[in-house]
């Protein structure tokens, strides 16, 4: 269908040629001067522009169906991936909440933070569709079949038609030129001329206000196309961009609180206990200093520090060696090993917990210290 319509439009401007050939043969006598072929060159480049700016906005319009029916089927493919996501985060959530197993908790809350940060990927992603959905596809489907497209293709088709309609009287008013000059002081051959000549310039002047109709509406198309169809695809980008930042964001946390469950069932249950010494709570003083923990050396301290640490996370001592903490709470830190366990005393029970459950703070007020002990 390309080939046969740039075909027929070289087949046009072979034509046109020919016509200001024809023009320029007769143009030296009393009738169809140089102004005719001025004009007639001026229509020639606008018809020519006309022809170029519907080509851009017919491509144009082809890739913004294109850009919509590929984001309606990633639309379509993303609801289904939310689907089996939020099945798979139900189901992780349910076996988290049961909690069958005898020996441990530990892949009870692995699978109840995978259930979390699964339920929030889902979130992001069902957002991330919604933005490509009424941001996006819709935007450029109000385009493709809106009306200053069609109108403007419209009156450019109106154009064509009427040029051709002027192409064909010009070589009526061409040839009855010739037979004026064949027969001189004929008045009938002399008014037909006129009449003919009449109806050209009427042909004329319309289809130059059509014309330039025409391609100031197809230009004012085609600037739209360009950017608004830029400006659909740069918001497609930013959505992609900033969805894969906050998923990348909650896989890590998640691959972290999982890393950590990992390394409590690989550390050992009692670690060192044999060889710990529970030394008795600083005094006041010492812990609102803060004084600084001690220096590490293959994995066990050297000098002992003593400083205070917030529960950030809850923790449920699986031993009797091990801390119960809750969120809130305060602990008196008193030795730290290379394995990530920690030793400290909390209303006045002392035992071994993970250290990234809690955060230093080195100025806490009097009563939270004294909620230590």
């Amino acid at each position: 269908m390309e080939t046969i319509r740039k075909q027929a439009s070289k087949l046009r401007e072979q034509v046109a040629r020919q016509q200001q050939a024809v023009l320029r043969q007769f143009g030296g006598g009393g009738y169809g001067g140089s102004d005719t072929v001025i004009t007639d060159e001026e229509e020639f480049h606008r018809h020519q522009k006309l022809e170029k700016l519907y080509l851009s906005t017919r491509s144009a319009k082809h890739f913004q169906r294109d850009i919509v029916r590929g984001v309606e089927g990633f639309i379509v493919t993303g609801s289904k991936q939310v689907e089996i996501g939020t099945k798979l985060c139900e189901d992780s959530r349910r076996y988290g909440s049961e909690n069958t197993c005898t020996s441990g908790n530990t892949l009870t809350r692995a699978s109840l933070s995978f259930a979390n940060a699964r339920a929030q990927m889902e979130k992001e992603r069902g957002n991330l569709l919604k933005t490509l959905g009424t941001q996006v596809a819709e935007p450029l489907r109000a385009m493709v079949m809106g009306a200053p497209l069609e109108d403007a293709r419209h009156l450019t088709q109106r154009y064509d038609r009427m040029r051709q309609e002027a192409e064909a009287q010009t070589i009526e008013v061409s040839k009855r030129q010739a037979k004026v000059r064949e027969n001189p002081g004929n008045p009938e051959l002399v008014m037909k001329l006129e009449s003919a000549e009449a109806k050209l310039q009427d042909l004329k002047s319309n289809m130059t206000i059509l014309g330039k109709e025409a391609a100031s509406a197809m230009a004012g198309v085609e600037d739209q196309q360009q950017n608004q169809t830029l400006q659909r695809l740069i918001t497609l980008v930013e959505a992609e961009r900033n969805y894969h930042q906050r998923i990348l964001e909650v896989i890590e946390r998640l691959e972290g609180e999982m890393r950590f469950e990992q390394q409590r069932i690989e550390a050992p249950q009692n670690p060192q206990v044999e060889n710990i010494t529970f030394w008795p709570p600083p005094s006041y003083e010492e812990a609102n200093d803060g004084v600084n923990a001690s220096q590490m050396h293959n994995g066990t301290s050297d000098a002992m520090g003593y400083f205070l640490g917030e529960v950030m996370f809850p923790y449920q001592a699986e031993s009797d060696f091990e801390l119960t903490l809750s969120v809130g709470e305060y602990v008196v830190i008193r030795e730290v090993v290379s394995s990530g366990w920690a030793e400290g005393e909390c209303k006045g029970k002392a035992g071994w917990f993970p250290y990234d459950y809690i955060e230093r703070r080195d100025r806490v007020l009097a009563t939270k210290v004294i909620e230590v002990f």
